[in-house]
C-alpha cells in the first residue's frame, strides 16, 4: 500500500492547488484522507479507484 502526501497527491493531479484539493474531498471526487501521526495521507490505490470510476461516469 502506497501513501500520497499533499505535494505528491496534487502532482498526481496536474498540479492542483491545495483548496482546489479540498474542494475535491468536500465533493467526494477523491477519498478522504488518513491521519498519520499528524499529517495526512491519501493511499494512492482509493485515489486510483476514484479518478477510474469519474472517468467511466464521464
Amino acid at each position: 500500500m502506497t501513501y500520497l502526501n499533499l505535494n505528491q497527491l496534487s502532482a498526481k493531479l496536474g498540479g492542483r492547488s491545495r483548496s482546489s484539493l479540498y474542494r475535491d474531498i468536500e465533493y467526494g471526487r477523491i477519498p478522504e484522507p488518513l491521519r498519520i501521526g499528524g499529517r495526512l495521507y491519501w493511499v494512492e490505490s482509493q485515489v486510483d479507484e476514484a479518478l477510474i470510476q469519474r472517468q467511466e461516469a464521464a
